[in-house]
């Protein structure tokens, strides 16, 4: 069994957040993956978040932050909602004809369960093959792209780690697959 890597290449991830946008529109899997590859969170968390976590049904606004305690770590974990993912949530919402706020954002087959972990995963798979994305790629490929894509912004290893809520530093090393091509390109980049 082969371990899933991050998407580092930018045109394959962009290929692969807009299939079900542009080439087989389901704007709920598209939304799924936009949560995943801009809030590094697991699926675990993904699937079980509600309309009231990123929207304040008061105020008629998509919050700031999604809050919520992590089902894994049972740590609470405040994740800013970017530009890309309210501009998607919006997207999505319009086409709801109605949402409540204790409904699931991504809900299963039955409409008042959340998806589940294999429905996501396939989702997730099915949208990398149609993109011809040839690595192996999960619902975790989405966590690691988002940590992947941060430190090749310039963002400290250790920031990526305490996003991820790692105990150690050689798990979010694995995290984000850093490479030969990636160690060439820091001394290509680096002339003194």
């Amino acid at each position: 069994m082969s371990t899933t890597k991050p998407i580092k290449n930018l045109k394959e991830l962009e290929r692969l957040k807009n299939y079900y946008l542009k080439q087989a529109p389901n704007l709920r899997n598209f939304t799924l993956i936009c949560i995943g590859i801009n809030t590094a969170l697991r699926i675990s968390d993904i699937r079980l978040l509600k309309w009231n976590d990123v929207y304040d049904f008061s105020t008629k606004q998509f919050r700031e932050h999604i809050v919520l305690t992590e089902q894994k770590t049972k740590k609470l974990n405040s994740i800013a909602i970017n530009k890309n993912l309210k501009q998607a949530l919006s997207i999505y919402k319009k086409s709801k004809s109605v949402i409540s706020p204790n409904s699931y954002l991504f809900t299963g087959n039955g409409r008042s369960t959340p998806i589940s972990r294999s429905q996501a995963f396939r989702i997730i798979r099915k949208a990398a093959e149609k993109v011809n994305i040839t690595e192996p790629v999960s619902c975790h490929s989405l966590r690691k792209t988002f940590g992947y894509h941060a430190w090749r912004t310039g963002i400290a290893p250790v920031i990526i780690m305490h996003i991820y809520n790692h105990s150690s530093f050689q798990i979010t090393k694995r995290y984000l697959g850093i490479d030969q091509d990636d160690k060439d390109a820091v001394f290509r980049n680096v002339n003194l």
